[in-house]
């Protein structure tokens, strides 16, 4: 019996519907969006937020609070948490339910010798390859010092590039400024006192850099550095720097020619190199006093 023919209009529509069916087999069902991520934050009680834990007491005290977890994910959470020294946690590692949250009491203990000031924490808890720090802010009570230091300056030529080390001396913490002057025989540089871009921790030592663009390319230069931080007296440090390329040198050397004013001037620039290099504070000689100016203080002798 010969095959029936299907209508033209009909095959079109079957194959229509099958390729509908086949794309729609095809598209692999999209992963649903990821829910609220799990939080760490200090326990606030009755609504509100805290940024951080602030506790404040004296030597020898014990401090306490809590650290809250929430887990808004359907499966529970395991959570490890560790902190900075002084704080014991309740628990090491938490396992928070789904859908709820979880307190963990901690105690900070102030060493009998500890400054006065502030001295920061931090809690971190880590879970699911993410980790939260929650801030610590612990202040001791006591008579607070701000002291400010700046040491181990000195100036690399080659890259034109001025090191120094910032160190907090007392106990608060400190958002210093620093202001930059430099002073030879052709340069003048004067910048004044700006913020620098970090805090000083009770304690804390600092190594920075203040690139110099446009420093000479022969020149015997004294650099001055000045920090200053609020409620600190200012600090102040000095080191020199010989800038001397060959090809200033001899172009130097080509202009002064062999005039009397241009050899006096190339033998000032010498003798200040050499100082510089070796530029270390003396004490100043005590005067003598003359043997007559003795005899009158004394008294005429008997």
């Amino acid at each position: 019996m010969p095959a029936r023919a299907v209508p033209t209009r009909a095959a079109a529509l079957l194959c229509a519907a099958l390729a509908g069916s086949a794309g729609l087999a095809a598209v692999a069902p999209t992963a649903t969006a990821a829910g609220p991520a799990w939080t760490a934050a200090p326990e606030t009680g009755q609504g509100g937020t805290r940024p951080y834990v602030y506790l404040e007491g004296t030597p020898g005290t014990v401090l306490q609070d809590r650290l809250t977890l929430t887990n808004p994910d359907t499966r529970p959470l395991t959570v490890r948490l560790r902190a900075t020294a002084w704080t014991r946690l309740a628990a090491q590692t938490v396992t928070v339910p789904p859908r709820t949250r979880a307190t963990v009491p901690f105690a900070v203990t102030v060493p009998a010798d500890t400054p006065p000031g502030d001295h920061p924490g931090t809690l971190t808890a880590s879970a699911g390859g993410r980790a939260v720090d929650v801030r610590l802010q612990l202040r001791v009570r006591g008579p607070a010092l701000a002291a400010v230091g700046v040491e181990d300056v000195r100036v690399d030529t080659d890259s034109a590039t001025i090191h120094y080390t910032l160190v907090n001396r007392g106990n608060t913490v400190l958002a210093p400024r620093l202001a930059v002057r430099a002073d030879g025989l052709f340069t003048a540089l004067d910048r004044p006192a700006r913020p620098l871009p970090l805090t000083l921790r009770p304690g804390e030592r600092v190594a920075r850099t203040e690139p110099w663009p446009g420093a000479p390319a022969l020149d015997a230069v004294t650099v001055r550095l000045t920090v200053t931080a609020s409620g600190a007296a200012e600090a102040r440090a000095e080191t020199g720097a010989l800038f001397a390329t060959w090809l200033a040198v001899a172009g130097t050397a080509a202009g002064l020619g062999a005039s009397a004013a241009g050899l006096t001037r190339l033998t000032r620039l010498v003798r200040r190199a050499r100082y510089v290099r070796s530029n270390r504070r003396r004490p100043e000689p005590v005067a003598a006093v003359p043997r007559q100016e003795l005899v009158t203080a004394g008294g005429a002798r008997g």
